[in-house]
């Protein structure tokens, strides 16, 4: 009894327990709520960092789409727009218009016509990398990121039913057979139907044509060491090359149609074979569908084109989403476009992507009905040309009907000797660019002046070859390249003037005639702008109409004045950081059509 009462003697006395308990919940409860309101300040302070809140108001994001995908890339913008996407504190708002690819570039380059096709866009998507490329070929500043693909599309030949049938069960077809089908005598022959005569396939200008160009690159890729491609700036200046380009361009129908859809509408109004005069013509196959269901007229045809998937390495359309840089393009709009490519390749927006007739990893699902169509297994896929090549293939069509007459003037002043990239001055890489054209060159008329200062007495040019056929002149172009050296001042203006007088007095009809100047400084003796200005305002002849284009090679040149003297011709000005940039430039600009 006496440990018990000892070890109860041992137990502390105090405080009641319950006080305690109820003060320590208490401030636990102040734990808590301190702690989770600062917890959700950092989460809403973070959230507010990345998102921002709209203060600054909404931020228009404007997105030029080709036709082909315009209305997929529409659906997707609507997605992103109920997500309530926020940059920089912008509540983001895009807005997608169709426009063709050939009039965004041209109002990228030359200037932007708000009248006809509203406000500049912050990013393009477009059907193919060949924009992108002739995009920077003319002002690489432009392009604020490396393009992205978004879809794809391979290129097909659309034909009525019973010329595809003939193909289809006949002994096959390749891309690099075009060239022996489309030159024979009664190349139908091949696909057991000698009654029908030639083989007739429409080449729209690949300059404006992306699916062309793609099938001509195929038909060249036969040349490469394994059929796959790439072609390179070197193989185009193989005689069998060259000698292939001239058979595909030689063997275009009289009456080609201008554009794709051009040749797919008298296809459709005209089915029986060759009736158009041609029986094919390159199409991505999303426009074949397009075309087929009626999506772009409103009315689907009474009967459908059908789609020819030829053998060999096919070429593939990537459809890149092209982000765009100038001063119209906000830090919001640049960060928004790229939040906008990321959606565009989320999986769920990929499908809506495939649910208007193109290509994506995400989905094996095809838009039903597809009427025309197959969606063959794209299993071996053209290697495409790079940005360079791209430009010099469509060069080379454009003067292999013999259709221009191209006099380079080249400036030689002292500035041209300064580095150009790599190692090399600026006049050897226009002396690259310039060899490389004569070598490419299949036919046409090419001429070259130089221009400084004192070059022959008291004038700042002089003629080195007067223009003529390149063929018969090849090496003689060669010599005055190759002789080009800097010297003295920059007399452009002077010098401009007395070629553009030569030019329209020498004028070829039936033929393109271009002055193409290449210069690196800014005019400074002789003639002044205003002068200049004048002089070719009294020199035009109407019938005799000579454009005048310009590269400008340098980061800061002076654009406004070379504008007006190209725009003042009907002709473009193209700039490139330095020299590097000048081959595409060049070829860029003699692939352009009227």
């Amino acid at each position: 009894m006496s440990r018990h009462r000892a070890l109860r003697t041992k137990v502390r006395r105090g405080i009641a327990k319950w006080p305690v308990a109820i003060v320590g919940v208490v401030v636990l409860l102040f734990l808590g709520y301190f702690a989770w309101t600062w917890v959700a300040g950092i989460v809403d302070r973070r959230a507010a960092a990345v998102a921002g809140d709209c203060s600054e108001g909404d931020a228009v994001l404007r997105v030029a789409a080709a036709p082909s995908v315009a209305e997929a890339v529409r659906e997707v913008a609507r997605a992103w727009t109920r997500q309530r996407p926020v940059v920089y504190d912008h509540c983001i708002r895009p807005e997608v218009q169709a426009i063709d690819s050939d009039l965004v570039l041209e109002g990228l380059t030359q200037g932007w016509d708000e009248g006809k096709l509203n406000a500049k866009p912050h990013a393009w998507v477009t059907d193919s990398t060949l924009w992108a490329n002739r995009l920077g070929a003319q002002n690489r500043a432009l392009i604020g990121a490396q393009p992205e693909s978004i879809a794809a599309s391979p290129v097909l030949l659309a034909m009525p039913q019973d010329a595809a049938s003939a193909v289809q069960s006949g002994a096959g077809f390749r891309w690099t057979d075009l060239p022996d089908v489309t030159t024979a005598a009664g190349g139908w022959q091949r696909f057991g139907k000698p009654e029908w005569g030639d083989f007739k396939i429409a080449m729209p200008d690949p300059a404006t044509n992306a699916a062309t160009a793609m099938a001509v690159q195929s038909a060249l890729a036969g040349a490469s060491p394994d059929g796959k491609g790439p072609v390179t700036t070197d193989m185009l200046a193989l005689d069998p090359v060259k000698a292939t380009l001239g058979r595909l361009t030689a063997a275009k129908p009289a009456q080609t149609p201008a554009t794709t859809w051009e040749a797919l509408s008298l296809l459709a109004d005209k089915p029986e074979v060759n009736a158009a005069g041609f029986a094919a013509v390159p199409v991505f196959e999303v426009d074949l569908y397009r075309h087929n269901t009626g999506k772009d007229s409103g009315t689907p045809p009474l009967a459908p084109l059908y789609g020819v998937a030829a053998g060999g390495p096919s070429p593939v359309a990537d459809f890149p989403f092209v982000p765009l840089a100038g001063d119209w393009v906000g830090e919001a709009q640049v960060r928004a476009a790229q939040a906008f490519r990321e959606f565009l390749l989320e999986g769920e927006q990929q499908k809506l992507l495939a649910a208007a007739g193109l290509r994506v990893d995400a989905t094996t699902e095809r838009p039903k009905p597809s009427p025309g169509l197959r969606w063959p297994t794209m299993t071996d896929k053209l290697v495409p040309a790079d940005a360079n090549t791209t430009q010099q293939i469509s060069a080379a069509w454009a003067t292999a009907d013999n259709g221009q007459v191209v006099t380079v003037l080249v400036d030689s002043s002292k500035s041209m000797g300064e580095p150009g990239g790599e190692g090399r001055s600026r006049v050897e890489w226009v002396k690259a660019a310039l060899t490389g054209q004569i070598n490419r060159s299949v036919s046409g008329s090419l001429g070259l002046w130089e221009f400084s200062s004192g070059l022959a007495g008291d004038k700042p040019y002089r003629q080195l070859v007067a223009p003529g056929p390149v063929v018969a002149q090849k090496q003689q172009l060669l010599d005055g390249v190759a002789g080009l050296r800097p010297q003295n001042a920059t007399h452009l203006y002077s010098s401009l003037a007395a070629l553009y007088k030569q030019a329209v007095a020498e004028f070829q009809a039936g033929k393109r005639n271009r002055i193409v100047v290449l210069t690196d400084s800014p005019n400074d003796g002789g003639l002044t702008l205003e002068q200049l200005k004048a002089e070719l305002a009294g020199a035009k002849q109407e019938g005799r109409e000579v454009e005048v284009s310009i590269i400008a090679i340098g980061k800061d040149p002076e654009r406004q004045p070379l504008s007006e003297i190209a725009r003042s011709t009907g002709g473009t000005l193209s700039v490139v950081d330095d020299g590097r940039g000048v081959d595409a430039a060049l070829g860029q600009l003699l692939s352009e059509s009227r």
